[in-house]
């Protein structure tokens, strides 16, 4: 994970960084077909060419991103698990523990739904 080594190191927030890295680590591990990258200084992977999830580090969360198809499709869950969500994003809260599972769902859907897409994005 030698990509986001630099993205760590700006993570100023010592318990944040780690969050960071662990949801990071977990996703390859989890999913080592997924290429890791940077792309738009934000953390993300892709398959085959195609954007499946993002992450970016605010103040007081960790966003994660799985397209607003994917935030459609789990809104019910994202409810549920008491997170605060956009359109296009989730906020797992700093002092929260991560669900793992939800996170693992939308990966897993996106890897599927886009599984003969071709572009970045879905159109």
């Amino acid at each position: 994970m030698e990509v986001f080594v630099e993205y760590f190191a700006r993570i100023d927030n010592p318990v944040h960084r780690a969050r960071t890295e662990e949801v990071l680590v977990w996703v390859h591990q989890k999913f080592p077909q997924l290429m890791p990258k940077i792309a738009w200084n934000q953390p993300m992977f892709t398959d085959h060419g195609t954007f499946i999830i993002g992450f970016s580090v605010a103040k007081q969360h960790l966003a994660v991103a799985p397209e607003r198809a994917g935030m459609i499709h789990f809104s019910d869950e994202i409810e549920q698990a008491g997170y605060s969500h956009t359109k296009e994003l989730i906020r797992f809260q700093w002092d929260r523990p991560v669900d793992f599972s939800l996170l693992e769902k939308m990966i897993d859907f996106n890897i599927l739904d886009k599984a003969n897409c071709s572009t970045f994005w879905r159109k």
